[in-house]
């Protein structure tokens, strides 16, 4: 947990860092949604790791994945509705699109789905966020 943290904040000074760089030209507005998009990006990537450890123990609680899931998705429908930038929007959609075919195999039998499709829409989201 500590660790995760640790990275959120390092993200987070990172990206200020260079919203500071750029100029407050914008507005505080900007960089609010900007660090909301990390903090969420980083929540997301917890739930991705635990996406993989739910898909590793299926067999010991196959509901854990479904957990992962519903995790993931309230976490894109949050960003979702607090950014208009389209590159994020972008990256939101793709991940989406990727939990819902994890969660199409689960339900049609799948104890071990692929969740690269996820991990790489996450890493994708967590781009944007960051740039």
């Amino acid at each position: 947990m500590a660790a995760g943290r640790r990275r959120t904040t390092a993200i987070a000074a990172a990206l200020v860092a260079t919203a500071l760089t750029a100029g407050l030209a914008t507005g505080c507005s900007t960089v609010d949604k900007a660090l909301d998009c990390v903090r969420t990006a980083d929540s997301v990537a917890d739930s991705v790791t635990g996406l993989q450890q739910a898909v590793e123990n299926a067999s010991d609680d196959p509901t854990q994945a479904d957990a992962s899931l519903d995790a993931i998705q309230k976490d894109l429908d949050r960003i979702g509705d607090k950014t208009d930038d389209a590159d994020v929007n972008k990256a939101v959609d793709h991940l989406d699109r990727a939990v819902a075919g994890v969660r199409q195999a689960i339900k049609d039998g799948d104890a071990t789905p692929d969740v690269t499709p996820v991990t790489d829409a996450a890493g994708e989201l967590t781009k944007v966020c960051t740039q």
